[in-house]
């Protein structure tokens, strides 16, 4: 009898265990997909939780002349112009209510120039749905603007 509880308990403990690792286990392996995915994108990609880029892909970063780790932890008005601040921050509302937005503003550049872009911000919660940050997207057809720039800058 006494084997027969020890078991009993042993299978309790088990499905306890599993059960708490399911709740944790999902919310990582998501984690590391957007992050994952979020590398490789082509457009340029930032991430910005309490106002502040935490991460921003390669491709923005060399999009834009700057180099991603030193962007860290700025504001994440830096990436553009001040004029646009009204408009970005407005969008940011309209995000946070409707979850997307698009808009076409102002990027600047390391050397202070201005590229017009499409820009998307969705904002993104948690398991919890509570809210995350949001990811501020920029759209291919800037990019090929971008580098037709380089190149007339390149060839002059």
């Amino acid at each position: 009898m006494l084997w027969l509880y020890l078991l009993g308990l042993v299978t309790f403990l088990t499905i306890v265990v599993r059960r708490l690792l399911r709740r944790q286990k999902p919310l990582v392996d998501e984690i590391y997909a957007k992050k994952l995915a979020i590398h490789h994108v082509h457009d340029g990609v930032a991430w910005v939780t309490d106002g502040r880029i935490r991460y921003m892909n390669p491709s923005l970063a060399q999009m834009l002349g700057w180099e991603a780790e030193k962007l860290r932890g700025e504001t994440w008005f830096v990436m553009f112009p001040l004029e646009e601040r009204e408009r970005l921050e407005g969008a940011y509302a309209q995000t946070l209510l409707s979850g997307k937005e698009r808009l076409v503003t102002n990027l600047r550049d390391s050397r202070g120039q201005k590229k017009k872009c499409n820009l998307i911000l969705v904002t993104v919660h948690d398991h919890k749905m509570r809210l995350a940050g949001h990811y501020c997207i920029v759209s291919a057809a800037v990019r090929q603007m971008v580098e037709e720039e380089q190149t007339v800058y390149a060839s002059s």
